[in-house]
């Protein structure tokens, strides 16, 4: 409200520093996933002086002032990142004095270059898919599962996935324990939406492979055996995991339910471009939490989220979210958002979920010390 205008006068913001080490934040209604919210980056203090003086250039090397255990010595746009130690760290100047950071697009090109010793250490960005199962036998490889979740969306106002049968139908055609096997990264089936790791995740959510019931769907929607099935795309962003995700899906469709599905791709921008302007019929999206708590996860598909791309609407699905979000009782939470996910991933279906993802790195063994975060 403030940023739109609606409060003039800061003093109504109810944000107040206390002491040196004290903030107070009051709320207009309770949140009970707030405290979740401060560990969210954009939540961290910025020094307003700063902002002010430097403009868009604030965050370049010799403006920026940060507070954690390395400083941004140098950044090279679209190349390499510097840093150096922070003499200043509250828990101590770190051991390693310095550190690159490489933007490297090709995946073998990082993995050679590691290989080479030229990198200490290289993540899921960097490591081709057919080569994580030789990775993992490494000493300094680790994998870290994700509160991170993918799913492919239907733009529900669009036929044919305007009838909730095909979109069954289509759901219920895919065996997502393919998926671990195709990518080798530690992925988990999902039929769900919430991670696990997370509160109201439950794995019984959700609609499971029975290819019998899919063409049954499908069936009395109008397309036995898929005779009749307008042309539909599927569209996903240029990358090596999505297509093998593609594949393996429209192999499925196929399969079980006589429906030939056009597979597209653009890289990453023009595909989000796309998603707004001239979206495709079914596309793949995914989510990692920006703070651990299921609000993160469930609001991303209301009605005035930005991030929903299905055009989907349900006003008992916003509501229980707001009654969520007001509720501090863990299990009274639970139940709320099990009845959400049950709309989410059961009733309506404006989505299917297919899996949560894990993060493979490896590390240069001589180091130690890191730590791996699920988000």
């Amino acid at each position: 409200e403030y940023h739109e205008g609606k409060i003039g006068d800061e003093a109504l913001l109810g944000v107040q520093a206390k002491d040196d080490s004290t903030l107070e934040v009051k709320l207009k209604h309770p949140a009970s996933y707030f405290v979740s919210i401060t560990t969210f980056e954009v939540t961290y203090p910025q020094r307003q002086d700063i902002v002010e003086k430097f403009g868009t250039k604030w965050t370049e090397p010799g403006n920026i002032v940060t507070n954690g255990p390395f400083l941004l010595a140098s950044w090279q746009h679209e190349n390499e990142i510097q840093l150096s130690a922070n003499p200043n760290f509250f828990l101590g100047k770190p051991a390693v004095e310095k550190v690159q950071m490489f933007m490297i697009n090709e995946k073998t090109t990082a993995l050679a270059m590691y290989e080479q010793g030229q990198l200490d250490f290289i993540d899921n960005h960097s490591i081709p898919i057919l080569e994580k199962q030789r990775l993992s036998k490494l000493p300094g490889f680790q994998r870290v599962p994700q509160l991170r979740g993918y799913y492919y969306g239907f733009v529900i106002d669009r036929k044919p996935f305007d009838d909730v049968r095909v979109r069954k139908a289509f759901s219920m055609a895919i065996d997502r324990s393919v998926f671990p096997k195709v990518l080798h990264g530690g992925e988990q089936p999902a039929s769900c939406w919430i991670p696990p790791g997370m509160l109201a995740h439950d794995s019984r959510i959700g609609l499971t492979h029975n290819p019998p019931e899919a063409r049954r769907l499908l069936r009395e929607a109008g397309y036995p055996d898929g005779k009749g099935f307008p042309p539909v795309t599927l569209g996903y962003n240029t990358d090596e995991d999505h297509k093998i995700v593609a594949e393996a899906a429209q192999g499925m469709w196929k399969r079980n339910l006589g429906v030939l599905v056009r597979l597209e791709n653009q890289e990453w921008k023009v595909y989000l471009k796309k998603l707004q302007t001239e979206p495709p019929h079914v596309f793949r999206l995914g989510w990692g939490a920006d703070y651990p708590d299921p609000d993160n996860f469930m609001k991303l598909f209301t009605a005035l989220s930005g991030n929903n791309n299905t055009h989907w609407k349900n006003p008992r699905y916003d509501q229980l979210l707001e009654l969520a979000a007001k509720e501090f009782n863990g299990k009274k939470r639970v139940k709320i958002y099990d009845e959400a996910q049950k709309i989410l991933c059961e009733t309506d279906l404006p989505i299917i979920p297919l899996f949560t993802t894990a993060e493979s790195t490896v590390l240069n063994p001589r180091f130690a010390g890191l730590e791996y975060s699920p988000m």
